[in-house]
């Protein structure tokens, strides 16, 4: 490690094991037994991106899994059915509402503890985890995916959030967003950085079907830059991060800063349009039935099911994980 590195090197995250290589860093993610994208982990991303962008020293951050097969598993479930049992139902209007307000008062500490212990918690848990990939966008640290193994729902959305993917030319990788199988859609950027990458019909097809991808596909529609050979991935993710980040600091987030947010619409308001339909859409009695029997599934496999290829196809020929009776 080097010494004028400091802020990155010296910081100590739960689930994030951090090397730094010349002016890259590359960290591997660790989501647990199941390879979840959980509170832990986007605590720790929330972290990485906060000191990464104070420390002059790295230009570049590579993110991979932890695991051999697993880049980013999605989201825990449970984390959103919580935010979903404790909070009444909401309309449009309501959900727009609080997340702008939520928004502005987010920068307060104590507005932050107090919020986290009413209905107002799960908002302010998505404000921060959109909040974390709308940084990554917009700093001066360039972010590259090195997708070792199946990207689907949060892990998905968090690749599309970085500036370049490369995926392992290999079974287990893949790329998808599973949401609408457990009755809600995504709501960690996916229906608005997906379609920015390959286009409105593209993203619409993948994000009503819920099957994932696989590297020669996402290549194909431009969902990846590239497909490397298992072996080569992090060194060949490390080899572009290098190139990148000789690119003057200023120029790159400017560059970075007006491809996302003036290319189109503002990234802001489709982001804000996604978030007030998910606290919709969670609240709905089928979503929290559906949450509930995905929960109760998986803890008694030990294993997420929707990595599963047998699991995940019956779900996507039912049209959402089944529930009893359903």
């Amino acid at each position: 490690m080097r010494k004028n590195s400091a802020a990155l090197a010296d910081t100590r995250f739960d689930r994030l094991e951090v090397t730094i290589d010349g002016t890259v860093a590359v960290v591997r993610m660790d989501g647990g037994p199941l390879g979840m994208l959980d509170r832990p982990l986007v605590a720790d991303l929330a972290g990485l991106v906060d000191v990464a962008d104070r420390d002059p020293a790295v230009r570049a951050v590579v993110l991979t899994g932890a695991r051999p097969d697993r880049f980013a598993g999605h989201a825990d479930v449970r984390w959103m059915r919580e935010g979903s049992d404790n909070s009444p139902p909401v309309g449009r209007r309501g959900a727009v509402a609080a997340l702008r307000f939520v928004g502005a008062a987010a920068r307060s500490v104590r507005f932050r503890a107090a919020a986290s212990r009413t209905v107002l918690a799960g908002v302010l848990e998505l404000d921060r985890f959109h909040d974390t990939f709308v940084r990554m966008n917009s700093s001066s640290v360039i972010y590259l995916a090195a997708i070792n193994g199946a990207a689907l729902g949060g892990g998905a959305e968090l690749a599309w959030a970085c500036d370049i993917r490369l995926i392992a030319d290999h079974a287990d990788a893949c790329l998808g967003q599973p949401e609408v199988l457990m009755g809600f859609h995504p709501g960690g950027g996916g229906t608005q950085r997906l379609t920015h990458l390959v286009g409105p019909q593209r993203a619409l097809r993948m994000i009503l079907d819920g099957a994932p991808i696989d590297a020669a596909r996402a290549l194909e529609i431009g969902a990846v830059d590239a497909v490397v050979d298992p072996a080569d991935l992090v060194g060949e993710a490390i080899g572009w991060a290098r190139r990148l980040a000789a690119r003057p600091a200023a120029a790159v987030g400017a560059i970075k800063r007006a491809v996302y947010f003036a290319a189109s619409r503002p990234l802001s308001e489709g982001l804000l349009a996604e978030r007030s339909e998910f606290l919709q859409v969670l609240a709905t009695p089928q979503t929290r039935e559906i949450m509930h029997a995905y929960i109760r599934d998986y803890e008694a496999a030990g294993r997420l099911l929707l990595h599963d290829p047998e699991a995940r196809d019956q779900a996507l020929q039912h049209g959402h994980w089944p529930v009893a009776g359903g």
